[in-house]
């Protein structure tokens, strides 16, 4: 029998020996089987390919042992470094979170464009026909019916119907971006 067999024999009678008691001491610090069983692995893997500058330590269970401990702390470590990481990201999610729900909370919709939407429908109606104006004011500003604006101004309500159409017309050509939002913004 060669050096290296012997080698080999030994080597599995340790294995076969302490396997189970290194799996046991790793598993009373993690959890994560898999892990357990890596790290048992390793330890081996290590000492075999450490041994031949191992030749002052007489015990060689201990040695993979304090292997198995030590890889066991990696482990852990990493383990809590990327705990802390998830919780830090999870602190800044909810920050960013929480910074949205203000910020859509304060949100006006029908803030957000009516100093704008209320400029250029002044504009418009300032470049309409002053009666034409009127009657788009009465209509769609102080809500009176054509009966009433027609009555009141002293035309049929066809004449009426025809100023509100072209105040519209040009109001809509003019606010073409904003015809959706005051769309909404009606039926809110």
């Amino acid at each position: 029998m060669t050096s290296t067999d012997s080698d080999i024999l030994d080597f599995n009678k340790l294995y076969t020996e302490y396997h189970k008691r290194f799996l046991y001491f790793a598993s009373t610090y993690l959890k994560d089987k898999n892990a357990i069983e890596d790290i048992v692995a390793d330890s081996f893997t290590y000492y075999w390919e450490n041994k031949g500058s191992l030749k002052n330590e007489s015990n060689i269970p201990a040695y993979i042992l304090k292997t198995v401990k030590h890889k066991c702390l990696n482990y852990l470590n990493a383990q809590k470094i990327k705990l802390k990481a998830n919780n830090d990201i999870n602190d800044l999610a909810a920050r960013v979170l929480q910074a949205r729900i203000l910020s859509l909370e304060a949100c006006d919709p029908s803030e957000l464009f009516s100093d704008e939407v209320n400029t250029i429908m002044q504009k418009v109606l300032s470049s309409l026909p002053e009666k034409t104006s009127m009657i788009f004011r009465m209509s769609r500003i102080d809500n009176k019916s054509n009966k009433d604006i027609a009555n009141q101004m002293a035309l049929s309500v066809k004449s009426v119907e025809f100023h509100v159409s072209k105040a519209l017309k040009l109001l809509r050509l003019r606010m073409k971006d904003y015809f959706v939002i005051l769309l909404l913004m009606h039926w809110m």
